[in-house]
Formats: C-alpha cells, structure tokens, sequence
C-alpha cells in the first residue's frame, strides 16, 4: 500500500517489562533510611535472574488515513500498552512504528494536564504541544469548552476538578484540536451516559472529516456502531484483524467460556432497597430449557425467577422487565401478571417471566426489573441481572449475515410477490 494512504505504519512492535529485581528509586525519608540499613547486606544477596513480561510481542499492522480501527481484546492483552507506544508515552523495546501527522491521545484522567494550571491554560497548553498557532487555539475555544460543559471553571486549576469535569475537558481538547489521528482508550468509561454517547457522537464526526481514529473498548456495542475495522489482541499479539463485525463475532465466541461462568442468579444489596414493603430480592436466568447460563443465542427464550420479600397487602401486584443494550439504550419491555395478592402467600415468594423468543442482536444487555402492588411502584432494580447475545445468524439463505452493525434487533420478515 503507498505510504502516502498510510496514518499508522505499526512494524514488529514489542515491548517488555521488568518483573521483580531490585528497586533503585526511593523518594520519602522512611524509603531513604531503610534502603541506607540495607546497603551493608546487598553484597551477601544474589539476586535472581531478572525476569521481564512481554506485554506485545512482534505486532505490525497498518492503519489508512481517515479509517476509524478498534481494539479489543480481554484485560491484559496488551491494548493500553500498544496506544501508550503509539502515544509516545513509552517506548517499544522491539520494532519500529511510523506517525504521519499530530497525535491527540486520550489514554487515563491525567494524562496531558499540567495540574497547577487552569483549564484555560492547559487548553493552550495541549495545542502548543500539537504545534498549532495560539490563533488556531483560539478559534476553537468557545466550541471545547462547550463541549466539556465547564465555562464557569475554565480558570480554575484543574487539580480542583472532579474527575467527570476532567475528563470532559481532556476528551473536548483531544478531539477538537484537530490532530490528524485520535488515539482514545476505555477512559471514557469514568463519565456518564450522556457523555459517553456525546464522545461517540465526537468520534463519528472526527472519523467523517477524514481524520484517523484509535479506539479502544470493552463495549461492542459501540465498537461495532464506529469502527469497519477491528484488531483483536490475545497476550500481546495480533489473533484477528479485518472487518469489525466478523472480529467482535470472534471475540464474542472467544469469551463464551468464561462468560458461562458468569453468575446466573443475582441477590439483592440490601442497601439498594429502600424500606420498601414490597420489593425483589433475588433473580435467576435460565434459557428455554430451564438450564442455567448468562449466553443466548438469536431467537432463543429466557426466563427470569424472581423472588419476593414483603406483602402487597392484598393487592393485585405486576412486575416489569426492560432489557437495555450497551449503549444503554431500551430495546425491550414487557410486564407479567397481574398476580392476586392470593395467590402471592407465605409458601409462593417468587414468579417466572417468560421472555423471547430474543431477536436481539450479538452483544451484551442488562435486565432492569420494577414491581407494583396494585398501582404503587414499590421497588425498581436498574441492573438485576446482565446476558450475552453470540451467533446472529437468523437467515439460512446462501448469502449467510453473521451479525449486524445497525439496530438493536432483528425481525422476521415475508416478500410477497405483487400481482394485480
């Protein structure tokens, strides 16, 4: 490929780490006087031999200008190391990697903030480091801090901020001080909802104005709504790379192991209950065969057992079930009952919903449970209980999908041929 197409040229990229050995470094006084009482003995120490963890191992791959890439992989696999190399935060042991253009990196809340000086100044700060003009700084000003939703703080040091006011600003300044290639890891987890959709919405822009994207994230959901193309890391090396969705499919079927070990009943903190005298306690989810697991395929059922503690006091009572995906978006909701407060006595604390056949798409979603004893909502659980959706694949045709990019489900449909 001509280099001139290329953003990221990544060439038997590794990088090691020491384990153990002797520490060098001391910093407080108590550090100081016991590595002074040491010293006399260090000659009669045999150390052994120093041992070093390969965090990546001979990773090359090549990254187009204005392609928007994921990378996943599970805790461990050597993504943080890769973008702090590609940052130039730290150096690789082994290999070479080639930059065309600035670099605007996002990796953990304080990284790139000088702490004593106001967000103000660390704004020009961050752009001077960029190499733009302080007139090219200034022209986009007004749209970060917007952005970053901090104007009456922006002359405060930002040493005073609160880690959501940081890392809104940090992302405001990364993403719109236009470097050519945006490197953003799982940080953007430290904020909420509503920020976490504006980033994504950021990146999508970022990624249309031809610009090269970075990503890294454990959510698929958002994984597979922004990147084409998706590098998979298992222990420091390349397994997969290609088209984002066949990449998270695999990743996804990887993780059916230890998904399945995931707990399939969840109990209540009893903090979370508010004095309530009519609330859940325990749920458990089954598929349509009654066995437990927390991996469904498409179109399979589940149900949900959920256990009682309290009394409606006579009362007709229902229970509701939504199902939110990645994106924290509600893609389901359904209610049971309702049940006669009869039928609900000492001997009878729990009901099954019924919920599916599921035509959800792959990835993972959360259950959110409410009960009401007659009108009265007397209890909520936002996340009772969490599943996995694997193998998408509801067409049998001969131009088999995998699994899907847009929409949160899938429905069944019939082609009529239209005759007069």
């Amino acid at each position: 490929m001509p280099s001139d197409h290329i953003a990221i040229r990544v060439s038997h990229l590794s990088k090691k780490y020491k384990l153990g050995g002797p520490q060098e470094q001391y910093s407080t006084l108590r550090d100081a006087i016991v590595h002074s009482l040491k010293a006399p003995f260090k000659g009669f120490q045999s150390h052994p031999p120093e041992e070093g963890f390969w965090a990546l191992k001979d990773v090359s791959f090549d990254v187009e200008r204005g392609e928007v890439m994921g990378i996943i992989g599970r805790n461990g696999s050597g993504k943080s190391t890769l973008l702090k190399i590609l940052s130039r935060i730290t150096t690789p042991t082994e290999g070479t990697i080639e930059l065309h253009g600035r670099v605007g990196s996002l990796l953990e809340v304080g990284t790139g903030f000088h702490q004593e000086m106001t967000g103000r100044e660390n704004i020009f700060l961050n752009g001077s480091i960029l190499g733009m003009k302080k007139t090219e700084i200034e022209q986009k000003f007004d749209e970060i801090v917007k952005f970053a939703e901090i104007d009456k703080f922006i002359d405060t040091p930002v040493k005073r901020y609160s880690s959501g006011m940081y890392i809104r600003l940090a992302f405001a300044v990364a993403a719109h001080l236009e470097p050519e290639v945006l490197v953003v890891d799982e940080v953007l987890a430290v904020g909420d909802i509503a920020f976490q959709k504006k980033c994504l919405g950021k990146m999508g822009e970022v990624a249309k104005e031809g610009r090269t994207v970075l990503f890294v994230s454990h959510n698929m959901g958002a994984i597979r709504s922004l990147c084409p193309s998706v590098l998979l890391l298992a222990d420091g090396k390349i397994l997969e790379s290609g088209n984002g969705d066949e990449v998270v499919r695999k990743y996804e079927l990887l993780q059916m192991t230890d998904l399945n070990q995931l707990s399939c009943i969840s109990v209540r903190n009893p903090e979370e209950i508010k004095k309530s005298k009519f609330f859940m306690t325990r749920v458990e989810i089954r598929n349509g065969n009654g066995e437990n697991t927390t991996v469904f395929k498409y179109n399979e059922k589940i149900s949900l057992i959920v256990d009682f503690s309290g009394d409606p006091n006579g009362s007709h009572f229902s229970s509701e079930f939504r199902i939110y995906n990645e994106l924290d978006q509600m893609v389901c909701v359904g209610a049971s009952g309702p049940y006669h407060g009869k039928f609900f006595d000492e001997t009878v604390r729990k009901i099954k919903i019924k919920v599916g056949p599921l035509i959800l798409t792959s990835g993972k979603y959360r259950i959110f449970l409410s009960v009401m004893a007659g009108s009265i909502r007397t209890d909520t659980w936002e996340n009772a209980i969490e599943f996995t959706i694997v193998e998408c694949q509801p067409f049998s045709t001969h131009w088999e999908i995998p699994t899907f990019r847009e929409g949160a489900c899938i429905l069944e449909q019939s082609f009529n041929e239209i005759t007069d």
